[in-house]
């Protein structure tokens, strides 16, 4: 595919660039990293008016009908701005898997609202470090679900979620109402607390089983592939951002006379980093265009592999680069460093994702 951007979609990055830099700054952050169960909703009505929220989904659902390059170009002027708002990834994650696997009901119901950005969704497939368990512990019974799912992202403020849970017959996905008597949230302290991530508990609380999950283990990690590429093209960019921080610093600040780019171990180290960018970026654009096709899987984890090596790098060093300041409350790079760690765990970590390569790549071999 071309590498090359249309009018239509630079259109779509600049206006979200421009909106995020109007709109949306650091300082916002910190208010919800101080507070667990808050997230930036005022953001986050800007994100359904301008259509943002509606772009994966059919016209049919008041939705815009664009691609996974167009969501992620969304999610990429996110990255670089670091917003307080997880719900744009697992809100489409719960989306996808309704319009793969789930009935004219629950796509009728539910789609419009997401499509709106009026309902937040998530999904909960994980249970401690296993990402997609073969034998959950989360039971369901007679469409009445038990047990419990840690650290579900965007739990404290979704209004549904998908679960792996355990049948009589093995895995399902089930859809789950939260707003029931039953459901429990509890709320976690983490680096990043504008993630809203919640231990959710079940007590015997309806659940509908998605009935095109035929194979739920298959099903789980196809939508982790689809959430993978547009979490990567947020991790792209706040690579870039902190990239571009670190070299306009080094080239202003200086020591013994000259610039602090102008020593070899700052000006090599910004320089591997401008490498893992461009990586990331062009292996998440290579990923979103093959959505669809039988390869898609393998590019969509080479995407999360690179991607997450990105961010977690570039944003280290660029607190380097910045010596003492760097470690600063003021600074505003903790908040891309705590982004950086937030998003290498969330949908899976790097073992997962490299373990998934090595599955493809095997089967391709035989």
């Amino acid at each position: 595919m071309s590498v090359l951007f249309d009018e239509a979609q630079l259109q779509i990055a600049d206006e979200a660039q421009r909106l995020l830099t109007a709109h949306y700054s650091g300082e916002r952050l910190k208010t919800y990293l101080l507070e667990r169960g808050t997230f930036d909703r005022e953001l986050w009505a800007l994100f359904g008016a301008q259509g943002w929220t509606a772009i994966c989904y059919p016209e049919a659902f008041g939705g815009l009908d664009l691609g996974l390059l167009e969501l992620g170009l969304i999610a990429e002027a996110c990255g670089a701005a670091v917003t307080g708002v997880a719900a744009l990834t697992s809100s489409f994650a719960l989306g996808q898997a309704l319009m793969h696997f789930g009935t004219d009901e629950q796509q009728s119901h539910w789609l419009p609202r997401l499509s709106a950005g009026s309902a937040i969704g998530a999904i909960a497939f994980a249970e401690g470090q296993d990402m997609l368990p073969g034998a959950p512990t989360l039971r369901i019974e007679g469409g009445r679900l038990s047990g419990m799912k840690p650290a579900v992202t965007a739990g404290g403020i979704a209004d549904a979620v998908i679960v792996l849970a355990q049948s009589e017959n093995g895995p399902v996905l089930a859809l789950v109402d939260l707003a029931q008597p039953g459901v429990t949230r509890s709320l976690l302290d983490t680096f990043d607390n504008s993630r809203c991530t919640a231990d959710l508990t079940f007590d015997d609380v309806e659940a509908r089983e998605l009935p095109g999950a035929t194979d739920a283990l298959a099903g789980a990690r196809e939508i982790l592939r689809l959430q993978a590429v547009i979490v990567s093209f947020e991790q792209v960019g706040g690579a870039q951002k902190m990239l571009t921080t670190a070299r306009d610093y080094a080239l202003t600040r200086r020591a013994f006379g000259q610039p602090i780019g102008a020593f070899q171990s700052v000006k090599h180290r910004i320089a591997e980093d401008y490498v893992l960018v461009e990586l990331a970026r062009a292996n998440a654009i290579h990923a979103a265009s093959r959505a669809g096709q039988s390869d898609f899987g393998l590019y969509a984890a080479a995407a999360r592999i690179s991607a997450t090596e990105a961010y977690d790098g570039v944003s280290r060093d660029a607190v380097q680069v910045h010596g003492g300041i760097g470690v600063t409350w003021e600074a505003d790079l903790h908040l891309h460093q705590r982004r950086a760690r937030t998003l290498s765990v969330e949908t899976g970590p790097l073992v997962f994702w490299e373990d998934d390569v090595i599955t493809q790549l095997q089967g391709t071999a035989q």
